[in-house]
Formats: C-alpha cells, structure tokens, sequence
C-alpha cells in the first residue's frame, strides 16, 4: 500500500479506474429516474460521509480557517458539483462510454490553463503524450456516440463543458492548496460542501420528493458511495504526487473504463474507430506517466 501511495502512475490507474465506475453507475440511476443533481449530491456526501468517518475514527479533526473555507467550497463547485451535474444530465443522451470519452480532453485544457497561469509544464515527452492523447480522444468524439445513435449537438457541448470544468480544478486545487493540510482533510471538506451546494440547489430547483427517487436503486447507491470515497481519497494524494497536468490523466483511464462497462455491462455499441482511438489514448497515458518519471528522476537528482 506504501508503493501505491507514493506511485504516481499506481495512483492514476486506481483513481481513474474508480471515477470510470460513475458513468455507468450514474447512467442506471438516471435511467431508473433519478435527477441528475441528486445523483451528483449521492456521490459527494458518500465520499465526504464515509472519509470524515475514517477521518473521525483514527482521531482527527478538521480545523476550519477562512482559507480552508474559500478552498472548500471554490473546489466544491468547479471540481465537483458543476461537472458532475453536467456529465449526469448527459449520459441519458450520450452513453456512459461517450460521456467518458469527454474526460480525456481534460489534460489538454489543464496543460492550456497551465502553460498560461505558468503552474507547471511537462516536458517535451510529456506533450507528445498528451498529444496523441488527444489525438486518440478526437478519433473517439467523430463517431458522435453510439454505432447508428449520433449524439445530438447540444448534449455534445454539454459534455464538453465538463473537461473545461475539471481542468480549472485541477488548477485551483494546485494553486490555493491549504499548507500544511493533507489530501484526506482536503477531500472530505470540499465533498461535504459540494453536498451542501446541491442539497439546496436540489430543494430550491425540483423539491424535496426528487430525494425519493434513491429507494429505486439502493445497491447502486452504496456502490457508488464506496467507489467514491476511495477514489477521492487516492485523489488528491496524487494532486499532491503528480501535480494538475499528470492529475487530469486519469479522464484517460476513466474513459476506458466507460467505454468496456457500457459495452459489455450496459449493452451500447461502439464503431471500430472508437476503440481504435480508445487505444491510441492508453498509449499516450503511458508516454505521459513515462515523462512524469523523467521529471521525478530529475528533481531528486537536483536535490541529491
């Protein structure tokens, strides 16, 4: 378990594995008539529940400062609550394996914001993978979703909202990060108040009946809730391992994840051209989690 934690390519394939379980679990709460905000709401107070109870059983605390609270509730919405929402409201119209497919432009947006904010860059193998990451993810997005089911423009921009979403998350959470404070902290603050932002927006928005709707999937619930909080809580140890651009691979890893659980779990069916492009993506995870080493091997020689 040390190696995991302290492996940034261990700590992407796991992270991304678990967050590609929410597509196909949030296409069978949708499709059972759960509103997409409420399902958004499910995953955040799952995993900020469970890890304050982990956090609360080995005996500690969080300590509030305004900064932690600006931190909390700014990563809340842009990481959490807003592309959650999005991705829900899309899957219905997408699929679970198309939807995915929007998070692997994730990491090209990232190094954009990055490269502008001077954050952090890669280096030059770092940009090839992304590249043909990238390159990977526009051979997926031609077939426009499902073999003989083209997704229809406005739900196609919906679910690129999302990867905007989570790139200027990756970069807040880098720049604003807390000293002093560890992923775990991080994780069940910013969860618990993205839980609140759509707990009121669900009662303001479509009442408090659109809660009833869980009873309808309660082991899809649970299942959720659990992926959730272990994959949040692997999450941001590689946000303080990796940095935003490495970060924003795991859309990568989630994507494939989608693409196999709604094709032989969920029964959609994609073109050869998306499973294609579904390889060349893997392949630039690889060459970025190769740079990565690169960068690490650098940086402790440097300091040796």
């Amino acid at each position: 378990m040390k190696f995991l934690w302290d492996s940034a390519l261990g700590l992407l394939v796991v992270t991304g594995g678990l967050l590609g379980l929410t597509l196909p679990f949030g296409k069978i709460a949708t499709a059972a008539g759960v509103p997409a905000m409420v399902w958004a709401l499910v995953i955040s107070l799952g995993a900020g529940g469970v890890l304050l109870g982990v956090m609360l059983l080995s005996g500690q605390r969080i300590r509030l400062s305004a900064h932690k609270l600006r931190y909390f509730f700014v990563t809340a919405a842009v990481s959490y609550a807003f592309p959650n929402l999005l991705m829900f409201s899309a899957i219905p119209h997408l699929g679970a394996g198309y939807t995915g497919i929007m998070f692997t432009l994730s990491p090209v947006i990232t190094l954009m914001f990055s490269i502008l904010l001077g954050v952090r860059r890669p280096n030059m193998l770092g940009v090839i993978g992304i590249a043909v990451g990238f390159a990977g993810a526009v051979m997926v997005a031609a077939t426009r979703g499902e073999a003989g089911q083209p997704a229809e423009i406005f739900w196609v921009l919906v679910g690129l909202l999302v990867p905007v979403s989570l790139a200027a998350g990756n970069i807040y959470r880098t720049v604003d990060w807390p000293e002093g404070t560890g992923p775990i902290e991080l994780a069940v603050g910013s969860h618990l108040a993205a839980a609140a932002l759509l707990f009121c927006g669900t009662l303001v928005l479509q009442g408090g009946s659109a809660f009833g709707s869980l009873g309808s999937v309660p082991l899809v619930v649970l299942g959720q809730a659990v992926s959730a909080s272990a994959m949040f809580a692997f999450f941001f140890r590689l946000q303080a391992v990796g940095g935003p651009v490495y970060l924003s691979q795991i859309g990568y890893v989630a994507a494939a994840v989608g693409l196999f659980a709604g094709t032989v779990f969920l029964g959609e069916h994609y073109q050869l051209l998306t499973w294609a492009g579904a390889a060349i993506i893997t392949i630039g995870v690889l060459i970025t989690a190769k740079a990565q080493n690169q960068v690490a091997t650098r940086v402790q020689s440097q300091a040796a």
